[in-house]
């Protein structure tokens, strides 16, 4: 719909007595007279004033005529506007394996050694000191998505199976809450890595809520380990790169032993070959260096249209109406437009 409504027509009560005042007070003016001895002669000469003289008292009620217009508060109902964002849509896909818990940076101890773990009095094993890799990662997710105010972000986590916990969205506070409620709980009694299947839900998600062809589609996957369980990781990158979407991978504190093992080579070679970056963050500040080059790197334009429940319209009154009066300010600084009473 495109007709104007008015949400304050009661204005017309003010504004038509007030235009009547006006239009008597200017013909009550006109009507002063000066004597003149040869008044005859000149109105035998049938000279009138040029009505381009007048410009300015025309701009002037064309002026508070439209505003008049602007105070009833004219709107468009119903309308739709372009929302146009420089950003992506992107999965941030979150490993919560069991060893996703362990601490960041530690090496793992010697099976000789038992005092690097240890119990409390109730028998209930303690972790050590320091963020865990899943801690490190939700300081690192909150980062990004800060980072990414134009991007519409979603937020896939997976162990033993993948799970959606946000889809696409601009409203990055909830998504804030929703890293926050991230924790070892959330899949108790998983404890795998089902990498594979965690790229398959973003992709699926990315089909569903941006359909749309284009380079504007992106996933982010933070894992601690290889894949151990459910769908191949290639197969799922392949099908990722044939609907036209990036990989970026970060291996999150991976042990050396796992970095060497053919099948993380192989999901490092795949990423690489396909387009995407892998990322080794053996520390928080290699994390925050990996996610920090593809907020670099990722930029584009989203444009979306969003319906617009009584869009204002004042400003198509007002704006001509400022236009006008300062056109009648200005002529009447010019001699030739003076007053004509």
């Amino acid at each position: 719909m495109t007709e104007l409504t008015f949400r304050q027509p009661g204005v017309l009560w003010v504004a038509v007595p007030v235009l009547l005042m006006v239009l008597a007070w200017r013909w009550r003016r006109r009507r002063t007279f000066v004597a003149f001895s040869t008044a005859d002669w000149i109105h035998r000469l049938g000279h009138r004033p040029s009505v381009v003289r007048r410009l300015p008292a025309v701009a002037s009620g064309a002026a508070f005529l439209l505003l008049f217009v602007a105070l009833m508060d004219p709107v468009v109902p119903y309308s739709e506007a372009q929302v146009t964002a420089q950003g992506l849509d992107i999965v941030l896909v979150v490993d919560l394996s069991s060893s996703m818990q362990e601490v960041m940076g530690l090496a793992p101890p010697p099976q000789s050694m038992a005092n690097l773990t240890f119990t409390s009095r109730d028998n209930a094993p303690r972790r050590l000191a320091g963020q865990t890799r899943l801690e490190t990662t939700k300081a690192a997710l909150k980062d990004l998505i800060a980072r990414r105010d134009g991007d519409r972000l979603g937020l896939v986590v997976f162990s033993d199976h993948a799970y959606l916990v946000s889809p696409l969205t601009f409203d990055h506070d909830n998504l804030f809450k929703y890293v926050d409620m991230i924790d070892d709980q959330i899949l108790r009694g998983e404890g795998m890595t089902a990498i594979g299947d965690g790229i398959g839900l973003a992709t699926q998600l990315l089909a569903r809520q941006s359909p749309a062809e284009g380079g504007h589609k992106l996933i982010v996957v933070f894992t601690d380990g290889e894949n151990n369980t459910g769908r191949d990781p290639v197969s799922a990158l392949s099908e990722a790169d044939a609907a036209g979407l990036r990989v970026h991978v970060i291996g999150i504190d991976l042990e050396d032993e796992v970095k060497k093992k053919p099948a993380v080579l192989q999901l490092i070679t795949t990423v690489r070959r396909l387009g995407g970056q892998y990322f080794n963050a053996d520390t928080a500040r290699e994390l925050r260096g990996a996610y920090e080059r593809i907020d670099a790197m990722e930029r584009g334009r989203l444009t979306s249209t969003v319906a617009v429940h009584s869009d204002p319209a004042y400003a198509m009154f007002v704006i001509p109406a400022a236009a006008l009066l300062l056109l009648a300010i200005g002529l009447r600084a010019i001699p030739f437009f003076g007053d004509l009473t």
